[in-house]
């Protein structure tokens, strides 16, 4: 359990008047984190908490949740602060009721991502390094998109896969791919667009009628990664993918460049959680290199 005196005192630095015998509910969390509703003076808050060494990957969240809402464009959960005691870090945030999501707020969501993915930089990256689930994501900037995916995303995922004992036959297509990954790019030259970066279906909801992201992996890049990882694990409905092409069609291509994203994310789940997800890799590179090997 975290040591809940000292993250108290923590709060308490952050301005939140927490009392000392203050209510705690938990409300579940993942193999990352715990999750917790605490109840303050203001009304109740959220908060995440890990062991120490978590505390970068809280304080890169936090930054990415306030890069996002600096845009205007769709809501997150405001930050209230993070904090590090001897042995426990958090992250905490304002508390949101979840309601039950509609066609009305999957076409919202998709009209505020298009909307978000407009906020772009000319080059790709981020400022800082931050993590995708308990990996971390190498964000250096770069201003070649093509060399950034493949030396920052594909190609770390495809390291890690190797210390993992995960060698032979994916190994061999992964060289094959990043040798012929540059024709994906040929006709296709993206922007460097704000993404949420890890957008799967338990990481969106819809609060007070209106759509809320949370837990991102922010980066800029190619805004069709985003879109890529919607397609990989369900949760997004048509209405969603009609509106976001309403306010910003796909390009030509999209459907091969999709493959390539949701390789990323498939790899990572590959060394997150094993080997189940190794015939789904292994079936996406085949496709990606053309069937030639």
């Amino acid at each position: 359990m975290p040591d809940w005196s000292e993250i108290k005192d923590q709060l308490r630095n952050h301005g939140v008047r927490v009392a000392n015998d203050a209510a705690k509910r938990s409300v579940g969390g993942g193999d990352i984190s715990d999750a917790w509703r605490i109840d303050t003076s203001e009304g109740p808050i959220f908060l995440k908490t890990a062991v120490a060494s978590a505390f970068d990957m809280f304080a890169a969240e936090a930054e990415g949740l306030i890069e996002i809402a600096s845009v205007k464009a769709i809501r997150v959960p405001a930050v209230i602060g993070c904090g590090l005691t001897a042995n426990d870090s958090f992250l905490a945030t304002e508390w949101l009721e979840f309601d039950r999501s509609s066609a009305r707020v999957e076409r919202q969501l998709g009209e505020k991502l298009a909307q978000l993915h407009r906020h772009q930089k000319n080059r790709f990256g981020w400022h800082r390094n931050n993590s995708i689930g308990r990996t971390p994501q190498e964000n250096t900037w770069s201003g070649d998109w093509p060399d950034f995916f493949c030396t920052r995303r594909l190609q770390y995922q495809l390291d890690l896969a190797a210390e993992n004992g995960y060698t032979g036959e994916i190994q061999h297509l992964g060289e094959h791919l990043v040798e012929c990954l540059a024709r994906l790019f040929d006709d296709y030259d993206p922007a460097a667009s704000l993404l949420h970066g890890d957008l799967w279906g338990g990481n969106w909801a819809s609060s007070d009628g209106q759509p809320v992201l949370f837990d991102p992996a922010v980066y800029y890049g190619d805004r069709e990664s985003d879109i890529a990882m919607t397609r990989l694990f369900g949760g997004f409905g048509k209405e969603f993918y009609a509106a976001y092409e309403a306010s910003w069609p796909l390009e030509p291509g999209y459907e091969q460049r999709c493959r390539l994203y949701q390789l990323y994310h498939v790899l990572n789940h590959l060394n997150l959680f094993g080997s189940s997800y190794h015939g789904r890799a292994v079936s996406l590179m085949h496709e990606l290199c053309g069937g030639r090997i």
